[in-house]
């Protein structure tokens, strides 16, 4: 699909695959970042895109010489992870609750955190930093080392999915826990006073931002850098349980070699080059899509989920979306379905069927096969995944 072009007075121009028209406080959005003079070229707006704070949720960002904190957002390195397995469908017959019950007493969801720290979680290399991160956190070690290895809350998820081949594949969606969430948030702080001592005229204050060569600019880069590695790790280290649980009740525990192995960040910063030119690319909901990267994009507890190869698009930055994207808010998803909806709408697979879910139902993110549909110039599909088993977070 084409993308649509938008063009707003006195600001870069925003391209979207989203196929519908932004509602207001989106388009107000879109312009307020296409507006700061650092943005690079354009604004690239996945098909997923919805609101967010300060800047999009699917939104891509190229910037010269400098990076809005609040629009990494405060779950840095937030992403998905997927294992293709050599396993097949009738191996898991009568074995799904089983796996769910084993899922959620192996790894901690919602506040929850280890109660033991394993020996990998130890052993990682980034704890060794710990003492360069903003004074704001250094009293956090211990808590960061005990959640490494755990879920959180909100939209994150554990699944058992099957292929349209029947092949079992194994997935999980998190993030950089407390610890990236205290990081950010210091940072942020950081740039909104700096906006206010230099008087930066700004059209919103969540789009505060750190230059490039400046002390605060260099602190925002390390720590940012090094919640990526922790989230990014911390999806290994459940990844490994997960694997661990199947392998209790597919192999009697005999390891199992991954067909795929796919980790990618779908909330983050990174240097990259664009156009010929060295930019601060900030994906805010969006995976990156170069030619032959792997990627996965979810859709709800109860749709499919892709797993995509890039085809390296360079208008879009070569990036995707990172999901659906929701429809409705928490709050309106509650009023507007019950739990017998839930039960409906995840019919088949084995997961939570409480009001505790309820937000997370289906029916409150956008059609994923729509959102694919809009997206078939930045990647090509490898699998398609429907869930038999679910924890949510």
């Amino acid at each position: 699909m084409p993308y649509e072009h938008l063009q707003f007075a006195q600001a870069k121009p925003v391209l979207s695959w989203a196929n519908h028209p932004l509602a207001h406080d989106e388009t107000r959005m879109a312009k307020n970042v296409a507006s700061l003079p650092f943005v690079f070229k354009h604004v690239a707006l996945m098909p997923d895109v919805h609101l967010g704070k300060g800047a999009l949720v699917g939104s891509v960002i190229a910037t010269k010489e400098a990076i809005i904190p609040a629009a990494v957002g405060v779950d840095i390195g937030c992403g998905m992870a997927a294992v293709k397995t050599p396993f097949s469908a009738d191996q898991l017959e009568g074995k799904l609750k089983k796996i769910r019950q084993d899922i959620e007493s192996a790894i901690p969801v919602g506040f929850n955190d280890n109660k033991n720290i394993e020996k990998t979680v130890t052993n990682w290399q980034g704890w060794q930093d710990f003492k360069d991160l903003h004074k704001g956190v250094q009293n956090l070690d211990g808590k960061a080392m005990k959640q490494m290895g755990s879920l959180g809350g909100g939209n994150h998820f554990i699944e058992v999915c099957l292929d349209t081949e029947d092949q079992v594949w194994l997935m999980l969606h998190s993030g950089s826990r407390h610890i990236g969430n205290r990081l950010a948030q210091n940072h942020i702080h950081t740039a909104k006073d700096l906006a206010k001592l230099a008087e930066t005229s700004l059209p919103d204050p969540d789009l505060s931002y750190f230059v490039a060569g400046t002390p605060e600019f260099t602190a925002y880069w390390h720590d940012l850098q090094w919640a990526q590695q922790y989230a990014r790790f911390n999806r290994d280290v459940m990844m490994a349980r997960l694997k661990r649980i199947i392998e209790k009740h597919l192999t009697g525990g005999k390891p199992m070699k991954p067909l795929l192995e796919v980790n990618c960040h779908h909330n983050y910063a990174e240097q990259e080059t664009h156009f010929g030119e060295s930019v601060y690319v900030t994906r805010k909901g969006a995976v990156r899509a170069q030619e032959n990267d792997y990627g996965i994009i979810p859709g709800s507890m109860g749709a499919k989920s892709y797993i995509v190869k890039g085809k390296g698009h360079v208008d879009s930055y070569c990036s995707c979306s990172h999901g659906a994207g929701r429809l409705m808010s928490r709050t309106k998803a509650k009023k507007s379905y019950t739990l017998d909806d839930l039960i409906a709408q995840t019919d088949g697979v084995e997961c939570r069927k409480d009001a505790g879910v309820l937000d997370e139902i289906p029916g409150a993110y956008k059609p994923i096969e729509q959102v694919m549909n809009n997206q078939s110039d930045l990647v090509e599909v490898v699998a398609t995944l429907k869930q038999v088993v679910c924890v949510k977070g």
